[in-house]
Order: C-alpha cells, then structure tokens, then sequence
C-alpha cells in the first residue's frame, strides 16, 4: 500500500511545496472599494470581526455600522449572520481589513434619492433640527436641508422640530453631499391639482413687499405683482394692501416646477384704476370680468394654432411646387 501511494504521488508530480505555491498563486485579492459577502465571526462591544475569506478576520467598527448613528453592535449585527460588506481600507500591520456597512447603505440611498428625483416624487421626512437658514431633515438616511423660503407655514422654524413635512428636492448633488428640499413646492403642487389659470380665488393678504404681496390662498401662497395690481400706477403695494385683508384674485400662471403661483387683481378691474377707487365693485364683477378672460385666452390660443397650421401648409405647398417643377424638368 505504501508503495502504491508513492507512486501516485510520482505520477501525479503534485508536491506539498506546489500546493502552497498554488493557493499563493490564486489567493483573492481585497481591495478598498470592493463589496464582499461575510459572516458575523465575533461580537466586539465597539465592533465585530467578520470572516470575508481574508487570512485574517476583518473588522467592522461600530461606527460604520449603518448610516444612522448605532449605540450597540449588536442593534445590527447578529452572530453567525452573513451579509454584505464594503471593504474600506487596506489591510494594517496585523493583516486586518476594515469593513463598512456604512458605506454601501450611503451609496444606495444617493441612488434611490436621484431615482426620486427624476420621478419628481413627493417625498415625507420630519424635522430634526433648525437653523438660521432653514430646517434639517433626514432622507434615505442621508441629511437634507429645507431653505427658510421654502418652508410654507405660519409656524416658526423652531416649532417645526418633529413635524412631519412634505418634500419635493430641488438640488440633489452626491459630489458636494448636497441634498436640498422644498417644503412650498411640494404644497404647491398638490394645491396646483385644483387650480387653474383664469380660475377666481378668496385669500387673504399674508405678506407686503416692495415688489407685490404674497396672498394666502388654501395654505398656499401666491404672488401679486405690483405690475398686477391695477391698471393705474401704484408706488408700492403697501398704499393698497394691509396685511390680513382678504382678497379676490385671479390666477393668471401656475408654475409648478418652480412651486410658484402668480396672481392678479388687475384683469378683474371693470374699469381701469378701480381697485384703487372701488375695490368690492371689483370683487363683485370678478367672476364676470375673468370669464372675458378665460375667453380672451381661448382666443389667443386658438388664433396661435392657425397660425401654427398655416405655417406647416406653406413648407408642404412649397415642396409641393417644388416637386412639380423637378418632374417637368426630367420630362
């Protein structure tokens, strides 16, 4: 027996010395930025060690246990469980890797975030934190700012902690770790569903800028120009407006990319300058004055397909000529 065993040894001419040489030859290589599966090897109170194949089992330091703050490994990570990890540096002095669950959870989120913007999806999310600039909430795990312009509501910033918001983004920039939102615009929208150009509202006076006032119309806000005012000239809106006073107004453009409504007392004037010498004639005549309106923008609109038609039937009549006139030449 022994002398059959050495000599299936000769013939193979497989040596310990080239079964070492081999596995050097085809050992896996780790690299920083690789996602491997591992399993759970060992609890640590401020880790784990994770078998991933490595020579030496790596490491995975609380820290980087989720994207979310963890005060316990074992709130994530179990004994024996086996998942996905991202290999975050080289192996130290000891041949040990550092792990990240950290890592993979922040790429994905970033990955659902773009998805939600290009879907131009609302999205909730309470408030955490305020500042002089607006208010922070979380999204996917990842932290968001909402801009003080953006957030639409009576409530100071402060008051607004632990209040659960409708988002729609506005800046979503993995490179800078930019994720900015807008409270006002994803209101907008929704109160957009039910509103139309030409369409007669009741709010009330919110706001008085040098520019316009900001009306209140459903929890929203729109903005009547200085220019929309009246017909006759007005210096500043705060000869006309005080704030409270409730208003008919017509809409005259809605904006729902830029979360903006606009809005006029203008056209509702039966005569030039009323809303300055009669103003509730004005509101009386106003479903009156935004029908004509209405009948004035339908007009606009179909006189434009007209002239779109009449457009397209020139090229057509040219070509036509055109094609005639080629045939009578190869004749």
């Amino acid at each position: 027996m022994v002398t059959q065993k050495t000599t299936a040894t000769q013939d193979i001419g497989f040596t310990h010395e080239d079964f070492a040489a081999l596995l050097d030859k085809y050992d896996y290589h780790f690299n920083p930025g690789d996602i491997v599966p591992g399993t759970v090897f060992s609890m640590e109170p401020r880790g784990a060690l994770i078998d991933i194949g490595a020579k030496t089992a790596a490491y995975i330091p609380i820290q980087e246990m989720s994207i979310n703050r963890v005060d316990n490994p074992e709130d994530v990570l179990q004994s024996n469980e086996t998942r996905e990890f991202f290999i975050l540096t080289d192996e130290n002095e000891d041949g040990q890797l550092t792990l990240s669950i950290r890592r993979i959870e922040y790429m994905r989120a970033w990955e659902r975030v773009r998805q939600i913007q290009a879907e131009d999806a609302t999205v909730r999310s309470n408030v955490f934190a305020t500042n002089r600039g607006g208010a922070l909430v979380r999204i996917e795990g990842l932290r968001g700012f909402i801009p003080g312009s953006h957030i639409s509501t009576r409530e100071a910033k402060e008051d607004l902690v632990g209040e659960e918001l409708p988002l729609k983004f506005l800046e979503v920039d993995e490179e800078r770790n930019r994720l900015v939102l807008s409270h006002r615009r994803a209101l907008v929208e929704r109160k957009m569903n039910g509103l139309e150009v030409g369409q007669v509202v009741v709010g009330s006076v919110r706001g008085i800028k040098p520019y316009g006032a900001f009306i209140d119309i459903g929890g929203v806000s729109g903005l009547l120009h200085i220019s929309e005012i009246s017909h006759d000239h007005i210096d500043t809106p705060h000869s006309v407006f005080n704030v409270n006073d409730s208003l008919k107004v017509m809409i005259i453009d809605l904006d729902a990319e830029r979360g903006r409504i606009y809005l006029s007392t203008k056209q509702l004037e039966p005569e030039p300058g009323d809303m300055l010498k009669n103003r509730d004639l004005v509101f009386e005549k106003a479903e009156e004055m935004a029908e004509k309106y209405r009948q004035k923008l339908r007009a606009e609109a179909e006189g434009q397909t007209e002239s779109q038609e009449e457009e397209l039937e020139i090229p057509s009549a040219l070509e036509s000529e055109e094609e005639a006139l080629a045939v009578s030449a190869t004749d």
